[in-house]
């Protein structure tokens, strides 16, 4: 099946940092940051929102690979924009390059590797 999807094609999502978005409630650590994990389902979701609504009916996506540089700090109340963009596609593996800010600077990057399911059959093969 041929998919409607691009290089190029581009993601937005935002969130403020909560206390509970923080490594020490992740588990992941004992400061009072926002966490590597929950940056990382940031950056995953943002690049599936921005294909999700290119994929027919019955159609979605997993995430397969993710790469992540978590490069600075940022404390709740702080407001994360987070940004994906297709690089490549390869039959149904997505390529995206993905990137974070905080309310100062960058805070963190990552290659992501999404693939495209067919949810019916990917969900009776787990059976």
């Amino acid at each position: 099946m041929n998919f409607n999807i691009n290089t190029g094609v581009r993601g937005n999502q935002t969130r403020i940092v909560k206390n509970s978005d923080t490594a020490k409630q992740f588990g992941s650590g004992l400061a009072e940051v926002y966490a590597t994990p929950a940056m990382i389902a940031l950056m995953e979701k943002t690049a599936f929102a921005s294909i999700e609504p290119l994929l027919p009916k019955g159609f979605s996506s997993v995430g397969i690979d993710i790469n992540v540089q978590h490069l600075k700090a940022s404390l709740p109340g702080a407001t994360i924009i987070c940004k994906s963009e297709i690089i490549n596609i390869d039959k149904k593996r997505i390529y995206f390059e993905i990137s974070a800010y905080d309310n100062k600077e960058q805070i963190g990057k990552a290659k992501h590797t999404r693939y495209i399911i067919n949810s019916a059959e990917f969900m009776s093969n787990l059976q």
